[in-house]
């Protein structure tokens, strides 16, 4: 059985997902670890990320892709938090923190998260 079936709308061609950016392959990623180490069933993944995908829908102007794997990103750090594996306060933390390696890394040099980026402000 294929369990991405269970994922309506999820943006994918004959061989699989597809990504429009590497967040959105590396969002895709960590899903499927976390989902494999047993943080949580394939069943609740499906039924967290619908609830996203109603609460937040996509935005005027909004690439459908980018919508999806936004709502996937955040139905993630939704049930990362839920199970305690992170708090919302930590997953913020770090968003800021690469939000600020970002800003300082030149376009097309790899991201690389030092600890003086949890200090930014």
């Amino acid at each position: 059985m294929n369990p991405f079936h269970e994922l309506p709308g999820l943006p994918r061609d004959g061989e699989g997902p597809v990504f429009g950016a590497p967040w959105q392959a590396q969002a895709f990623a960590m899903t499927l670890a976390l989902y494999r180490h047993g943080l949580f069933t394939w069943p609740e993944w499906a039924q967290a990320l619908a609830e996203r995908i109603q609460a937040a829908p996509a935005q005027p102007g909004e690439d459908a892709g980018d919508a999806y794997y936004r709502q996937w990103l955040e139905a993630l750090e939704h049930l990362v938090a839920a199970k305690g594996a992170s708090s919302a306060v930590e997953l913020h933390r770090y968003q800021e923190a690469w939000d600020h390696a970002a800003d300082r890394t030149p376009h097309g040099q790899p991201i690389e998260l030092r600890p003086d980026d949890f200090g930014a402000a």
